[in-house]
């Protein structure tokens, strides 16, 4: 019966998504706790001096401030130009009569029936939904961002440095968010031939991210030193 080829799907496919889960809420725990041993840490740390820097120094560095924060939207434009461009694919296949819907033979492991091979494309779309709906968002902020770095320091203007950073680290919240849905809807491609190549890629993925979001070993010791001189990141 079509419900006892599900068995791999339900079990290895959770299990892929789950670990990718679990490091990232690690990773948050690691950010909130130890912010200077992560690059989103650090990060922070820095575009928070950046914005200061720009705000007291607008006259001579307004352009860099544009420019950079042009970067920034390019950036997620391509991301959420990308994501919805892979949505329209996903519906025009789920939409369609064609044997595309099918797995290309029979040898793959776990359930390829009509109704699991619609999880799995509705699963894959609503990712890359997410995604373009957090870099939209991001782009949003971002452009905000834009318009108050320019504002002058003044005692009457509301516009601070802090407000301004807020505001930004909500845009790049986002536009991280954005980035870890659409490569967690990476692996779930593969879901269309098996469920075994969504766990492997899966777990193949959480050393690339422990490499990209981990301070390397030869600045830990720099980062010690800050931390306990009394030096905190907001």
């Amino acid at each position: 019966m079509e419900w006892r080829k599900c068995y791999l799907d339900v079990v290895l496919v959770p299990l892929g998504l789950f670990t990718t889960m679990g490091y990232h809420v690690w990773l948050w725990h690691k950010v909130r706790t130890q912010p200077l041993s992560t690059i989103i840490g650090m990060n922070i740390t820095g575009r928070r001096f950046w914005v200061s820097a720009m705000m007291k120094d607008n006259d001579k560095k307004n352009i860099l401030a544009v420019q950079t924060l042009r970067n920034a939207i390019m950036g997620s434009t391509l991301m959420a130009t990308t994501s919805i461009l892979l949505c329209c694919g996903l519906a025009a296949v789920i939409s369609s009569t064609y044997s595309v819907k099918k797995p290309l033979n029979d040898t793959i492991y776990g359930a390829h029936g009509e109704f699991m091979m619609a999880v799995k494309y509705v699963t894959i779309l609503l990712f890359f939904l997410f995604s373009f709906l957090c870099h939209s968002l991001s782009i949003r902020f971002v452009n905000q961002v834009n318009l108050l770095i320019n504002t002058p320091l003044d005692p009457m203007n509301v516009a601070t440095p802090d407000y301004v950073t807020e505001v930004l680290e909500k845009g790049f919240f986002l536009n991280t968010v954005g980035n870890r849905l659409f490569y967690t809807a990476l692996p779930l491609l593969l879901w269309i031939f098996g469920p075994v190549l969504v766990f492997l890629c899966s777990i193949t993925f959480v050393p690339l991210f422990y490499n990209l979001d981990i301070v390397p070993p030869s600045r830990k010791g720099k980062v010690n030193e800050i931390e306990n001189s009394g030096f905190e990141s907001v």
